[in-house]
């Protein structure tokens, strides 16, 4: 019996079964947004997905809520992520700061503007590598399926798989998490039923009724930072989102750990579920209907880009001239463990020193997109290039689409320049701006 760590040399010929302008390796919001803009510029697209759906955390890790498409005075978010959310989640105006999400309306309206763009979809389509020349260039990404493994050539690829693999299997340099590599804690996303509209009284981070359920051993962690639970109206009423819960200690870069994950986060919702019945008005009948068939991973890899979008950035309310979209979400890090102290760090931070006022933003440079020591390779959504702090305001869904859009749209201008820093950002500004977005 061979000893763990041995190595095994394994080669087989492989299909190269597709061969495109634009690949776009992952699904979520900015998946969506990069494939849909590069094929509504003309180009061939592929789009693959490790899931069923498109959508990421939004639908398979069931995420209740929208962060905001406004800057509290005006609609800051255009272009495809608008279409989308005009589409979706109508009884609630764009105005709205946390919009909750349908999941199954959601996941039709991706396939929709998806199909109707032209891009062609591959679900439970899972990448496992990425050849490049040597000399900054990727060649091909290579992709396992029902059908076995194959290949896919591009001229122009973007990654959009929130925590940076194509870029990290093509050889790119990327950063992660705090200096000591620790990440934000997930947290398993629900379902629930049986509420009581009319009489729940709401218990998030600081209610008096989170304390006293700490206080009576209720949690397995003492965790005082709860987003909790996420109403939903209308036809759907008394049915609610849950993003309830941290897993500490976890590593989204480890299969193990997020097994682990995924069967703590379950586990935990039977606390949760104590809690709400027990403590909270309008809870008494609470039901679990399901948890997320993925974690909602808040931070992983950063791509090393041509620009690193930092918190004085965010200070300074930055204005460049490659912005590629403008946002303005407070710097978000989640408690990283149970402790007073930190508690009392993620309020100051989130609730007062790293939050706008209503009309203010930061600009988003191209340049955050344009992965460094490459010539044709893009990143989008949560992983682009930034400092941690950064990280953590860009990695909601709206911003998502922002980056996404921009990245499409300039995959598919260097498909004829050849390479992604021969887009001129004056040009791409015009053509993002003429397609609805807002800069």
């Amino acid at each position: 019996m061979r000893s763990l760590g041995d190595i095994m040399i394994y080669s087989k010929e492989i299909e190269v079964r597709y061969e495109v302008d634009v690949l776009v390796v992952g699904g979520g919001a900015a998946g969506v947004a990069a494939s849909v803009s590069a094929a509504r510029s003309g180009k061939s697209v592929l789009v693959c997905e490790s899931g069923g759906c498109f959508g990421g955390v939004g639908t398979s890790g069931l995420v209740p809520s929208f962060a905001n498409f406004t800057d509290g005075d005006d609609i800051i978010v255009g272009g495809i992520g608008l279409e989308i959310r005009r589409n979706v989640s109508m009884e609630s105006p764009i105005s709205t700061y946390w919009t909750p999400i349908n999941v199954e309306e959601l996941k039709r309206e991706y396939d929709r503007i998806v199909s109707e763009s032209g891009a062609k979809i591959l679900f439970f389509t899972n990448m496992c590598d990425a050849v490049s020349d040597g000399d900054g260039k990727l060649d091909y990404v290579v992709f396992t399926s029902k059908t076995g493994i194959f290949a896919v050539k591009a001229k122009m690829f973007v990654d959009c798989t929130g925590d940076g693999e194509l870029c990290a299997f093509a050889g790119a340099d990327f950063e992660k998490g705090d200096e000591d590599g620790n990440v934000m804690p997930p947290t398993l996303c629900s379902v629930w039923t049986g509420l009581d509209t009319a009489n729940y009284v709401g218990a998030g981070t600081g209610s008096e009724s989170l304390e006293r359920a700490i206080k009576d051993g209720v949690f397995t962690n003492a965790d005082r930072h709860l987003p909790g639970l996420f109403v939903k109206t209308g036809e759907y009423d008394g049915i609610t989102g849950g993003n309830l819960g941290h897993i500490f200690g976890n590593n989204p870069l480890s299969n193990e750990s997020l097994t682990e994950a995924m069967i703590c986060g379950r586990r935990q919702m039977l606390e949760y579920r104590r809690f709400y019945r027990e403590y909270v008005k309008g809870c008494e009948n609470l039901t679990l209907i399901s948890t997320g068939n993925t974690l909602g991973v808040r931070e992983s890899r950063r791509i090393v880009c041509d620009y690193m979008l930092n918190v004085n950035d965010f200070l300074g309310r930055a204005v460049f001239e490659d912005d590629i979209a403008r946002y303005n979400y407070p710097v978000d890090i989640h408690v990283m463990n149970t402790s007073d102290d930190e508690y009392k760090r993620f309020r100051e931070e989130y609730e007062k020193n790293m939050k706008y006022k209503h009309g203010e933003t930061y600009g988003i440079p191209y340049r955050s997109l344009v992965v460094k020591g490459f010539s044709n390779l893009l990143v989008a959504g949560r992983c682009i290039g930034t400092d941690r702090s950064m990280e953590a305001t860009v990695r909601v869904m709206p911003c998502c689409f922002m980056t996404g859009q921009a990245a499409g749209t300039a995959a598919a201008m260097a498909t004829e320049l050849g390479d992604t820093r021969r887009v001129d950002s004056a040009v791409l500004r015009e053509r993002l701006i003429k397609d609805g977005a807002i800069i």
